[in-house]
């Protein structure tokens, strides 16, 4: 075929793809409107996996199974805004890898709400002014954000999916790597790039900032500033740097290539079970010898795979804590809620976070 065959090949086909695309919108706002009429949250986490992998089975190529679920994000990211008017609120500000995550997730066509803290994002969830909420949990390099953990010991939000995204760091700046004197960067990414900073920026003034977006922000005010000022540079992501128009100067600067960061979107209810979950649990135990061995029990004894424990202060007694349990399975699964009940005969308290599908 000649070019020209081709080009009309892929004209016919763009038709046939819009009219699909519609055809496909249009049974999707059907269903939309049969669960408002029942009372149901629009956003379903356990089907769009379901979908997910299904594209990804029939999948031939030559397109990649993550090139296929980007189009598919906005397909069903469009699909979403026009069933309703939904509001995701994250922890900001704009262009921080929460709203990257958040975007991987709900796509480009929702509407965003940035706040300045974890405790806002539950609290624009669960006085409805938000319908979903996305939160760091985990770094696969720092460890546990504990602000998040604290928050569920009062919240009656439950976790509906999880992300997890690939962290990659740039750095960015106002003159050449050489000649950087001031260095901004969030704690976190601080921590994720300390050795690479070490070899590359050992004399440079470090400054701790409330955000990615933040330090990229300090970058471009510095270099639009007409008075004479330091040569800085700050660590952050590439959407940060996009937004703020400064140069990049450094790529992958993190300390490991696996560098990844677990976010928790937060809702009011449970996603059904998918046969891939991820069920999380909050426990309180007694002070006494043995309370953290028998509260293991359950776990061993119905064979389920643990996949996070962590302690936290209950904030109510000196020297209670309140345990953070991740484990494989739902909590509608005969192990999970078998597993669940027999908790409750051996810990004071048992909490469920959520049930949710353990896709990525």
């Amino acid at each position: 075929m000649s070019i020209l065959e081709h080009r009309k090949a892929i004209d016919s086909l763009d038709e046939k793809i819009v009219h699909l695309l519609n055809e496909r919108t249009g049974h999707v706002l059907e269903i939309g409107a049969i669960k408002m009429r029942a009372g149901e949250e629009i956003y379903a986490p356990h089907r769009e996996a379901s979908v997910l992998r299904r594209l990804c089975r029939k999948n031939k190529g030559p397109i990649t199974n993550e090139s296929l679920l980007a189009i598919y994000r906005e397909v069903m990211s469009s699909a979403l805004s026009l069933e309703k008017s939904m509001t995701i609120a994250y922890l900001g500000p704009e262009a921080t890898f929460t709203h990257q995550a958040a975007i991987r997730r709900f796509g480009s066509s929702l509407r965003y709400t940035a706040t300045k803290t974890i405790p806002d994002v539950f609290t624009e969830v669960s006085r409805n002014r938000a319908d979903y909420g996305v939160v760091p949990i985990e770094n696969s390099t720092e460890g546990v954000v504990t602000h998040t953990l604290d928050m569920f010991v009062e919240s009656d939000l439950k976790i509906v999916a999880q992300i997890v995204l690939p962290i990659q760091y740039c750095l960015v700046a106002n003159c050449q790597l050489a000649a950087v004197e001031r260095l901004y960067g969030h704690p976190q990414a601080l921590g994720q790039c300390r050795g690479w900073i070490q070899k590359q920026l050992p004399k440079a003034e470090i400054i701790e900032t409330s955000s990615n977006a933040r330090s990229a922000e300090l970058v471009a005010q510095a270099g639009k500033s007409k008075k004479k000022t330091l040569s800085v540079a700050a660590i952050t992501g590439v959407l940060a740097a996009q937004k703020y128009d400064v140069d990049i100067v450094a790529t992958d600067i993190q300390d490991l290539t696996t560098n990844a960061t677990r976010f928790l979107v937060l809702g009011r209810q449970c996603s059904p079970a998918t046969g891939r979950d991820r069920t999380s649990l909050m426990l309180s135990i007694a002070d006494k010898v043995g309370s953290l061995y028998q509260s293991l029990g359950p776990f061993r004894k119905y064979r389920l795979n643990m996949t996070r424990i962590e302690s936290r202060p209950s904030r109510r007694k000196a020297w209670e804590y309140f345990f953070f349990v991740d484990c494989d399975g739902h909590m509608t699964d005969s192990k999970v809620a078998n597993a669940i009940k027999n908790l409750g005969e051996v810990c004071n308290f048992v909490k469920v976070l959520g049930s949710y599908p353990n896709a990525e």
